[in-house]
């Protein structure tokens, strides 16, 4: 038997991400692996760096349509990033239930 051990993006991932994804963590994510400093990637989507700051720590949440927009400017999955801002949204709410779209 083989046993496959992590990659370190994997290991990178588990790290940023933790337990369990949010919009915030997602967008981190994919800051730090394009090697870019909160200030340049504020800059991409059009935000203040302390906006960002507030959306990788969850303190902030966005719309559905500014998570589409976001998504759209990185060029990942609109229902992915749309996905999790309503899950943290119901996480933010005490709503115990889990999100899960697919593309119409």
């Amino acid at each position: 038997m083989t046993t496959k051990k992590k990659s370190t993006a994997m290991k990178f991932l588990d790290k940023v991400i933790g337990n369990e994804m949010t919009f915030g963590k997602n967008l981190e994510a994919i800051r730090l692996a394009g090697d870019y400093t909160q200030a340049e990637f504020a800059k991409k989507l059009k935000i203040s760096q302390a906006h960002l700051s507030q959306l990788e720590k969850g303190v902030k949440a966005v719309s559905p349509e500014r998570a589409k927009a976001f998504a759209k400017i990185l060029g990942y999955s609109e229902v992915t990033f749309v996905e999790l801002a309503i899950q943290d949204m119901l996480t933010k709410s005490g709503i115990k239930a889990r999100v899960h779209l697919e593309a119409a």
